[in-house]
């Protein structure tokens, strides 16, 4: 689908992996849903769609019938302008049609008011107030946007404190019961704790812990099976109720047995309960780092507008308006500096903890803090355009993609509960069958069905990622998606750019040889020369040319329609021809020039010279006589030998890739430690060359930060663009690192390999977990005379409690990524 939408639809009610299971099937089914994807640890549905056959409130309403609910935030806009009922539909299917995220719009005409539903994140106030104006009409007064976090954290709060009340229910009616059922059984009660009435008090504690503190099990079971899908809820419903409806069935009939388990129903569902709000409480830091984020957005703005300064929510401030940051505020937007000279600490966007000194012309960013003077600057990009607005958007998509290894958890997730239904029908008839006694072989089904724990492998992927994500945020290294972030650890492979990546990508002349042609007797001739022909490239060789000439005076400045170069052609990778003041001027690598039919003579020797001190050697020719030999040098950055060491550290391959000639390459090569060198390469066999190293069978990770990158970033298995390079180079790639240091790179692949080894141990601790103890619970060690008596005859309140527990230990795990060092 071309024009298709994509939406992040934030979901409540999910109660373990089936349950994300079954909303995203059900998304699937609409006529127009490309794509769905939902993760259960984040607890969100990313949903791409034809907005021609699909509305948003109909994906909500498709949540809705699968038994789950989104997001969702109103909000009532007082509207100006319409004369009669025909405007008031005008402005309703205005906002239907043309705000993304409405999910219903109701426009009153007799009041004058527009009720608008709407998704948090993926609607705004501020774009319903536009569309409305665009429309020609008014909104008096626009109520504040509201922030997605603010909408789905009281919405979380809402749940847990409903879950919580529950909680405490069960705990006040359960433990008295469960306390009263065990001094009976023990014999510490006397004969009257035997008397019927007795039982009939346990209902009574038992009826609501069952019926109120476990209704949302019963809620969850009718809308799974509804969806022909089984969840965790059923096995939970299945499991108390079984206990509940065997006792409730002796207590009616007094002849068929004596002891009931209303206890064990009841602390049963107490446990989950208790496991649940531990487990949303351990999901909720999950998310920590991407809140961290967001609360570094300022609320309001101080800008001038119409010769007066005021100060606005964040959320009007438009491009082109001139804004005013005070020392130790934070910048609102981002923009260039008109006026003011500050140091801004930028450490929340690089990690580097030193304040950036910012200038007329310097470019700051919104949300880093300005440490000194006063600053105006011009707001450039805002609201979704800020550079930490994309930052939150790259990394809820990482957190809300799949990665690959999590399929083979889904599944097993699909089928898991029918196959616990199975192995616990089949439990109950093989212990009735052998045994004779139904109530052991039913507390042994009982158990079954509550040991049972899906959530744990719907949470071992996703809450790593998470976690792998927003530390990886906290650092600078931003992954696209959680492909990018398994496909990392695999990699052995790095291949880096030269220019901007390893050096510094600012080269400046450093040597002027000047030969024995008259047209350019003189080392002012020589690079006047070059410098008039060069100043129609783009190339960084060719700008440092022309800034080598400025800064001695030796070029005129531009004069629009006076120029000397009369002509002017780029071949990519080899150099430039012009014609300057009538005369043909050849400018680029000394070997293109000799093939042009130009003989270097005795230049060779300053060629050879220059490329064995790591320069470039540009040669110049005029009329198809060589002139001159200019040494262009680009420095390595500072970081770049330790980044080489520490990639080495990891055990991979490094690859220098470009296109100079390759005794420059090596010389430069040789300063930082790389293996190997891949030299003389055009721009547009870069993709080649990092096709050519996959096929020797190893995963390729290409580094770099220009256009000319962005093949072969694209053509690597991951590709790693430097934030400091190209918009095109950073959309290409599957990782960004924000600060430019190369050695960021070594702790983006060390941190796919931790996150990798967690999502592995999570993975292995919920299989095992349910491979071991499933069996137990169905008794497979009762003929092991040497296990404990309560691992023989597993009690389905111990099963309750470890699969509480599992799921909580399985983001715990995932927890402890937070600390890793890399």
């Amino acid at each position: 689908m071309a024009d298709s939408i994509r939406l992040n639809l934030p979901i409540t009610g999910m109660t373990c992996a089936n349950c994300a299971f079954t909303v995203e099937r059900s998304l699937k089914k609409a006529e127009g849903v490309g794509d769905a994807a939902v993760n259960f640890a984040t607890e969100q549905a990313t949903v791409s769609f034809d907005p021609a056959l699909l509305k948003p409130a109909d994906l909500v309403r498709r949540v809705a019938d699968a038994g789950y609910g989104v997001v969702t935030a109103q909000v009532e806009l007082p509207i100006t302008g319409m004369t009669c009922a025909n405007c008031a539909a005008t402005v309703e299917r205005t906002l239907n049609r043309k705000v993304s995220g409405v999910v219903q719009a109701n426009v009153n005409f007799a009041t004058e008011r527009a009720t608008v539903e709407y998704i948090p994140g993926v609607a705004s106030v501020a774009a319903m107030v536009r569309a409305i104006e665009e429309a020609g009409y008014g909104v008096v007064q626009a109520a504040a946007q509201e922030q997605v976090e603010d909408v789905e954290a009281q919405a979380r709060r809402s749940e847990i404190a409903d879950q919580t009340r529950k909680f405490w229910v069960g705990v006040a009616f359960a433990l008295p019961l469960f306390l009263l059922s065990m001094a009976r059984d023990f014999g510490l009660l006397g004969p009257w704790a035997h008397a019927p009435w007795v039982n009939w008090l346990f209902l009574a504690l038992a009826t609501p812990v069952q019926f109120y503190t476990g209704w949302d099990y019963y809620v969850g079971s009718y809308h799974a099976l509804r969806n022909r899908a089984a969840n965790m809820d059923v096995l939970v419903a299945m499991g108390s109720s079984v206990a509940y409806v065997y006792s409730l069935v002796l207590l009616l009939f007094p002849a068929e047995g004596q002891h009931v388990y209303f206890e064990t129903s009841a602390v049963i569902i107490t446990l989950i309960k208790l496991g649940k709000l531990l487990e949303a409480r351990a999901k909720g830091q999950t998310g920590e780092a991407i809140r961290k984020l967001m609360g570094l957005r300022p609320k309001t703005a101080r800008i001038v507008r119409d010769g007066a300064e005021m100060d606005v929510p964040v959320e009007e401030v438009r491009v082109g308006d001139m804004v005013i940051v005070r020392p130790g505020e934070r910048v609102p937007v981002d923009g260039v500096v008109f006026e003011g000279h500050s140091a801004v600490d930028e450490s929340m966007l690089t990690g580097e903890p030193l304040p950036v000194d910012k200038r007329p012309g310097d470019e700051v960013i919104g949300a880093t803090i300005n440490k000194q003077g006063l600053l105006r600057f011009e707001a450039t990009r805002v609201g979704a355009e800020t550079a930490l607005a994309q930052i939150i958007r790259l990394v809820q998509e990482a957190q809300g993609s799949k990665a690959p290894i999590q399929r083979l958890a889904d599944r097993v997730a699909g089928v898991f509960v029918p196959v616990v239904i199975l192995i616990a029908l089949a439990t109950f008839a093989v212990w009735w069958a052998i045994g004779g006694d139904f109530t052991a072989a039913l507390i042994r089904l009982v158990a079954v069905l509550v040991i049972s724990c899906p959530c744990a492998l719907g949470l071992a992927t996703p809450t790593s990622i998470m976690v792998g994500t927003g530390k990886g945020a906290e650092l600078g290294i931003l992954f696209k998606n959680s492909e990018a972030l398994e496909t990392a650890h695999r990699l052995r492979t790095v291949v880096l750019d030269k220019t901007g990546t390893l050096t510094r990508g600012e080269p400046s002349v450093t040597d002027v040889v000047v030969g024995d042609s008259p047209s350019a007797s003189t080392r002012s001739d020589l690079l006047r020369l070059a410098a008039s022909a060069e100043r129609g490239s783009e190339h960084p060789l060719g700008q440092a040319i022309v800034a080598e000439a400025e800064a001695q005076g030796l070029l005129p400045a531009p004069v629009p329609g006076a120029s000397d170069l009369q002509a002017f052609e780029a071949v990519p990778g080899k150099g430039i021809r012009a014609q300057v003041a009538g005369h043909a001027v050849l400018v680029g690598k000394p070997e293109w020039v000799e093939a042009e039919g130009v003989s270097l003579g005795s230049q060779v020797t300053e060629v050879d010279r220059l490329q064995a001190e790591a320069k470039t050697a540009v040669a110049v020719a005029v009329d198809g006589e060589m002139v001159g030999i200019l040494g262009v040098a680009d420095t390595l950055k500072d970081s770049s030998a330790e980044a080489v060491a520490q990639l080495h550290r990891l055990g991979l391959e490094v690859v220098m890739l470009t296109g100079d000639n390759r005794r420059t390459a090596e010389a430069i090569a040789a300063q930082v430690g790389i293996d190997r060198v891949v030299a003389e390469v055009l721009p547009a066999d870069k993709a080649a060359q990092v096709k050519a190293l996959q096929s020797e069978g190893r995963l390729v990770g290409m580094v770099g930060d220009g256009i000319n990158d962005a093949p072969a970033l694209a053509q690597a298995d991951v590709g790693i663009a430097l934030g400091t390079g190209t918009d095109v180079a950073m959309e290409t790639a599957g990782v960004t690192l924000i600060r430019g240091d190369l050695r960021a790179v070594s702790q983006a692949l060390a941190l796919s390999r931790a996150t990798m080894r967690t999502i592995k141990q999570n993975l292995f601790w919920a299989f095992f977990y349910n491979v071991i103890l499933i069996p137990v619970a169905a008794g497979a060690l009762y003929l092991v005379p040497w296990a404990p008596d309560m691992l023989r005859q597993l009690h389905p309140v111990l099963a309750a409690l470890a699969m509480s527990f599992s799921s909580v230990t399985v983001v715990s795990n995932s927890l402890r990524l937070r600390r890793v060092r890399l």
